[in-house]
């Protein structure tokens, strides 16, 4: 099943509560991305989410992706593992990060009211599919796939509504650049819902991942598709796995919607410190110093993906994936700006 299908077979189900959606989206993406053997990520925005009619995928949003995601049978049953916290990072990973971050939050956010991105997406067949996403200060999205669509959904005011994902996501990464990271990479991993129990005692993330998966199975009926078989919580390196997994995703999401946010961003550069085994590397893109950041490929199934940021302002500047088996590579180019509404609405971008 991919995007599509799903989309068809959410179309007809009522829209959800805030909190319903922010846990849908969550699990619809990453159930797409996670699957049972091998998890594929695939580039962020091919589609725009908030667009899709999901609703009752419930608070087995993340749930429903760990359960798909767990692969090779069943995972004993245990306590609650806590989440790893920065220390662990090896100083390698971490030390450049943090310091970017530190120059990212010192420059401040450039004048305006809004964050542009553009994105050019290079998928299997080489052919570019342009994406333009306007993300307010407000919390409010515009989206276009050129920049007269752009221009015309700004002037109409066609706004999509903020979402209760969208502000936690951004509210996690300020807190990031504020100081209390731990608290912070809690609240970006939950962000999308808390089936994986972190920070909960034994007994509760065991009914909340009960919970979930009960919301999963109820999700799986409405949409006529069988209903998966319950599997106990992961634990150890497989529960490890999947929250930075949902870490580095929710991220990706933060960094991708507001990168032109100083602050959004530089909270985003502390929590990807936060990953354990990341890799950070030099490289040059364009003329432009730049850094590279590889995800671990046990939190993607496998498969890689490397970011590549400008190494002086931390702006996304490219993002290559490659999925495990089958083996597919993804390329997405990354251009963000400080804009104003005003000025897009007159057709200045």
């Amino acid at each position: 099943m991919d995007e599509m299908d799903l989309m068809k077979n959410l179309r007809d189900v009522p829209s959800p509560g805030p909190e319903a959606y922010d846990r849908a989206r969550t699990a619809l993406r990453t159930a797409m991305e996670e699957q049972p053997v091998a998890a594929v990520v695939r580039p962020k925005r091919w589609f725009s989410w908030p667009k899709v009619g999901v609703a009752a995928v419930g608070a087995a949003a993340v749930a429903a992706a760990v359960v798909v995601a767990t692969s090779g049978g069943s995972v004993p049953a245990g306590p609650s593992d806590a989440v790893p916290r920065a220390a662990e990072v090896p100083p390698a990973v971490e030390a450049p990060l943090v310091k970017l971050a530190s120059a990212v939050k010192a420059a401040g956010t450039q004048p305006g009211d809004a964050s542009l991105i553009v994105n050019t997406k290079f998928g299997l067949d080489g052919k570019p599919d342009l994406d333009y996403t306007l993300y307010t200060d407000k919390g409010q999205q515009f989206t276009g796939d050129s920049a007269k669509t752009l221009v015309d959904a700004v002037a109409k005011g066609d706004a999509q509504p903020a979402t209760p994902y969208d502000g936690k996501v951004m509210a996690a990464a300020r807190l990031a650049a504020n100081g209390d990271v731990d608290k912070a990479r809690t609240a970006m991993i939950t962000a999308g819902g808390n089936a994986l129990g972190v920070g909960l005692s034994p007994a509760e993330a065991e009914k909340a991942w009960a919970d979930a998966q009960a919301e999963t199975a109820e999700m799986f009926r409405k949409i006529g598709k069988p209903v998966p078989a319950p599997r106990p919580r992961p634990t150890g390196k497989d529960l490890e796995n999947l929250i930075n997994n949902h870490l580095w995703s929710n991220t990706e999401h933060a960094l991708f919607a507001n990168a032109a946010d100083a602050e959004v961003r530089a909270g985003v550069l502390k929590l990807y410190a936060t990953i354990p085994d990341m890799i950070v590397g030099m490289t040059a893109v364009d003329g432009q110093a730049a850094l590279t950041l590889t995800a671990p490929p046990a939190i993607l199934g496998g498969s890689a993906d490397v970011l590549i940021i400008n190494a002086d302002n931390g702006l996304p500047i490219r993002e290559e994936i490659t999925s495990a088996e089958p083996s597919k590579h993804w390329v997405v180019n990354y251009k963000s700006s400080r804009v104003t509404l005003a000025d897009v609405a007159a057709g200045k971008i």
